[in-house]
């Protein structure tokens, strides 16, 4: 599966030209507590990114609370209200939430697989691991990348400051790529098509660069980006 998913990358990467700046608003969701303004921020943050979120199956439930654990669930999603306060810093980690729905809903167990060494990760999730830390699950790596290369903006908290950060195992015009070879959703007619057509396309790279890339992926090891939120605002967990 793995050397399938790398030829599918290296093919969507070296004849697909760039897209992916326009912002892609949308998404099937509801809220369940939350004031007018905060359910607004959220809508601000996912409206940024230019992945479309209508794409995920289903209804995601957004839950917003004072004091509530940042995670998700299928389906669910919990945010502080005291993070979705912050503004534009918690635009990147609302969208990283979001993203786990695109984990949990859309991906096959043989993709997880294979994305791990590529993301850097240890293992895909959550488990019987407990010695690990955040930036070990390549299930966290996973949605830190696609909030980040979906919106890389400096504004982005996930945007990566060294080669070693959650975001960091690939560019994001990569990791557009190789989403959109590995993504499959029904289109209006109801048809499995490939995702490339939603989150666009992306640049030329020659195969070397590709398999440098590829090679130095599987070394990437982070330390959590907790450390550049505002003091006011509870760490972020799964």
């Amino acid at each position: 599966m793995l050397r399938a998913l790398r030829a599918a990358f290296a093919c969507a990467l070296i004849t697909l030209a760039v897209t992916g700046t326009a912002r892609a608003a949308g998404g099937n969701y509801a809220f369940d507590g939350g004031t007018p303004a905060e359910q607004q921020e959220v809508h601000r943050a996912l409206d940024a990114s230019s992945f479309p979120w209508s794409v995920v199956p289903g209804k995601v439930t957004i839950h917003i609370a004072a004091g509530l654990p940042v995670q998700s669930t299928p389906g669910q999603i919990w945010l502080d209200a005291n993070l979705v306060d912050s503004g534009t810093f918690s635009w990147g980690l609302v969208q990283h939430e979001y993203a786990h729905q695109v984990d949990f809903l859309m991906l096959s167990d043989s993709s997880r697989q294979a994305l791990t060494p590529v993301l850097g990760g240890k293992t895909w999730c959550w488990g019987s691991a407990t010695s690990l830390t955040h930036a070990d699950y390549a299930c966290e790596r996973f949605a830190s990348t696609l909030a980040w290369s979906f919106w890389p903006s400096p504004d982005n908290v996930l945007a990566p400051e060294t080669t070693s950060d959650e975001s960091a195992a690939l560019l994001p015009a990569q990791f557009r790529a190789l989403l959109g070879a590995v993504l499959k959703a029904q289109n209006a007619n109801d048809q499995l098509v490939s995702i490339q057509q939603f989150v666009g396309r992306a640049p030329a790279v020659s195969a070397a660069k590709l398999a440098a890339t590829a090679a130095a992926a599987v070394q990437v090891r982070r330390v959590a980006v907790a450390t550049r939120k505002p003091a006011t605002v509870p760490q972020r967990q799964r």
